[in-house]
């Protein structure tokens, strides 16, 4: 008889190979290439049971999707409002950065109106009680298991019928059902599988803690993130008590929002006015610094960009960047180089930035570039000075989204003047022939001795703050 073929596939992007390898050839994932048989053709699937017939749209209840509040300010604004019912939300971050200590707090406020059920599966009850009394999280409809049997949990919710299910971890539980270690692809697929069908049909909204690699991405198989409706990425420098929340998918709310939150001994609080984590405080101005202001999805937060400029002897200079996007600072240098005859082919070139905020906005390179320009000449920028645009390759600056209340908000926080690429305050006229064209607003006055220079180039930029 014929031997059955074999092929391994991907389970994350569908790659398959002859014989069983580590790490995928395509996108380079580990432990995700598994046995499948061969294809033999499409099955025809008959009709079968449904689960509820076919209504018009327009006849869909959508008051049980409502978002109901965590009692968290700033974990509200990341979700889109709160947590919606049968809700699946994945939050992932680095061990010991607080996850745990959030979602205690959260499922504490939502006790005080619901029935919540916390599952341990890192710590026993005894340690989680021990967090509750410290950041006073005890509550009558608070309930507690440690437990890592999926089985078992699932008779948990049955008996106690919460509205909130809490897991920590979704890497500690395990299945009977499935093959494998708790925490390997098959354990955490099944895991997570069941707990979403279980959030659906209960319509009990689900927070599970996840745990991240080396690299920073979250452990565990693909299909993890696409199984959940959210997924959140804690973020934030142990040796700092600034906490920073970023939704990463979000199938209810947006997902460039950002919350803030100072996690201290007595717990962790949300930070509703950031104004001032993320800016040095100083009583003259220092060479290397330069001040800029990012969005956040809805919210303009100040934020200090430092450089460092040192000769080297090193055949090859270093070029290190913390909170900003190496590839974009690479960039920047070059440009400075070529279009501004700047010599950092034998400097050593230090950039980041202040309270270990990420910045990846590109508003955020004509401050990089005026950073790094007044480390290499010694000469620190005007006081008072904020700094917002994009940098070219060819050394143009273009505008960027929302200067209006970037500035608005610069002026709020005493800052004088503004540099800002030209035909930033401009805004959209009517349309001439097929194309839409450019009508100055004239001078806005975002606060009384608030001054806005608009420069074409990095070189009209420089000229401006020397």
């Amino acid at each position: 008889m014929a031997k059955t073929a074999t092929g391994y596939r991907c389970t994350e992007c569908g790659w398959r190979t002859l014989k069983w390898v580590g790490r995928c050839g395509e996108c380079q994932a580990w432990g995700t290439v598994d046995e499948e048989g061969a294809a033999r053709g499409v099955h025809v699937v008959q009709a079968g049971a449904t689960s509820a017939p076919a209504v018009p749209i327009g006849h869909v209840k959508a008051d049980i999707a409502k978002a109901g509040t965590t009692g968290v300010g700033e974990l509200d604004r990341v979700l889109g409002g709160g947590l919606v019912p049968g809700a699946v939300v994945l939050l992932a971050g680095e061990p010991g950065i607080g996850k745990s200590t959030l979602l205690l707090e959260a499922a504490a406020r939502i006790a005080e109106r619901a029935t919540v059920l916390y599952v341990t599966g890192e710590e026993s009850a005894a340690q989680v009680r021990l967090r509750a009394d410290r950041i006073g999280a005890i509550r009558d409809n608070l309930y507690l298991a440690a437990e890592t049997e999926l089985s078992a949990i699932v008779a948990h919710v049955e008996k106690v019928q919460p509205r909130l299910l809490v897991v920590d971890s979704v890497q500690t539980v395990n299945s009977a059902q499935a093959t494998g270690v708790p925490g390997g692809v098959t354990q955490v697929r099944e895991v997570a599988a069941n707990l979403v069908r279980l959030a659906k049909e209960r319509n009990m909204a689900t927070v599970l803690v996840g745990h991240v690699t080396k690299e920073g991405s979250i452990a565990g198989p693909r299909t993890l993130e696409h199984l959940v409706d959210v997924v959140l990425n804690f973020e934030g420098d142990r040796h700092s008590r600034l906490r920073l929340v970023r939704a990463i998918k979000n199938r209810f709310g947006p997902t460039d929002e950002v919350g803030c939150f100072d996690l201290h001994e007595r717990g962790i609080e949300g930070i509703t006015d950031p104004t001032g984590l993320f800016v040095s405080h100083r009583s003259k101005p220092v060479p290397g610094t330069c001040v800029t202001v990012t969005v956040e999805g809805t919210r303009p937060l100040p934020a200090e960009v430092q450089a460092l400029v040192a000769r080297t002897e090193a055949q090859q200079p270093r070029r290190t960047t913390s909170g900003l996007d190496s590839y974009r600072v690479q960039l920047i240098l070059a440009v400075l180089e070529r279009r501004l005859n700047a010599k950092l082919g034998g400097c050593d070139v230090f950039t980041a930035t202040v309270g270990g905020l990420k910045l990846s906005d590109p508003a955020v390179d004509l401050s990089v570039m005026l950073a790094v320009a007044s480390a290499a000449g010694d000469k620190p920028l005007p006081a008072g000075l904020v700094a917002l645009g994009e940098v070219g390759l060819a050394g143009e600056l273009r505008p960027v989204k929302d200067v209006r209340r970037r500035l608005t908000e610069a002026a709020r926080l005493g800052f004088t003047r503004a540099l800002v690429p030209a035909g930033s305050l401009e805004e959209s006229g009517t349309r001439r022939g097929g194309q839409r064209s450019l009508v100055p607003v004239g001078p806005v006055a975002f606060a009384p001795g608030f001054e806005v220079v608009q420069a074409e180039n990095v070189w009209d930029a420089l000229t401006h703050v020397t």
